[in-house]
């Protein structure tokens, strides 16, 4: 007698925020864990979810450059394995703070230093169990015109230009403006609890 194999759902790297969920402003970075530029940038990103506290989301997208940075698939792979467990922000912070030392065991340490719980890690790692999901990814970078890291999106529009404080705080004012002028005032959401 056949047994029909339990479906697992999978939380894939889209549906991973931090920020308030319905704030009027998206920014979606497509980036890597090995990139230094990714690295600097995600000090930015925290300046913006502060300076921006409760008008904009933040969201990563895995897009490793595997040429160069061999590492850094599985890497992505180890983030969305800590989001299954609500620690993808944990494990996105872990991952840069070490991100010349992200071989497959490394990572499995990494994850406790995370916090995640799974004891199956390193095998749903090694088999590839999360592939799939970085693979969307890069497939949607590539739609969206990603060529090179990272790569921002504010609303959906690509960020042009270096992604400094600036630029990208500039992009958010615009983004802000724009939606000041076409959507009525919401009420406010609980905030996520979540931080990058």
């Amino acid at each position: 007698m056949a047994f029909k194999k339990d479906d697992v759902i999978i939380i894939e790297p889209k549906e991973v925020f931090v920020g308030k969920m319905d704030a009027p402003v998206t920014l979606t970075e497509f980036g890597e864990y090995e990139n230094e530029e990714c690295a600097k940038v995600n000090e930015i990103v925290k300046q913006l979810l502060e300076e921006y506290e409760g008008r904009i989301r933040f969201q990563f997208r895995h897009f490793p450059l595997t040429l160069i940075h061999q590492r850094s698939l599985k890497a992505s792979e180890s983030a969305v394995a800590a989001a299954q467990e609500g620690k993808f922000w944990e494990m996105h912070n872990v991952l840069f703070a070490n991100r010349r030392n992200l071989g497959t065991t490394s990572l499995k340490l990494h994850s406790k230093e995370a916090g995640v719980k799974n004891k199956k890690f390193l095998d749903d790692l090694v088999n590839g169990m999360y592939g799939w999901q970085v693979q969307d990814d890069i497939k949607e970078g590539h739609n969206r015109g990603v060529k090179e890291i990272p790569a921002f999106f504010v609303n959906d529009v690509m960020v042009t230009g270096k992604p400094t404080f600036a630029n990208l705080s500039a992009a958010i004012d615009a983004a802000l403006k724009k939606s000041k002028t076409k959507a009525p005032a919401k009420k406010p959401a609980a905030k996520s609890k979540q931080k990058v």
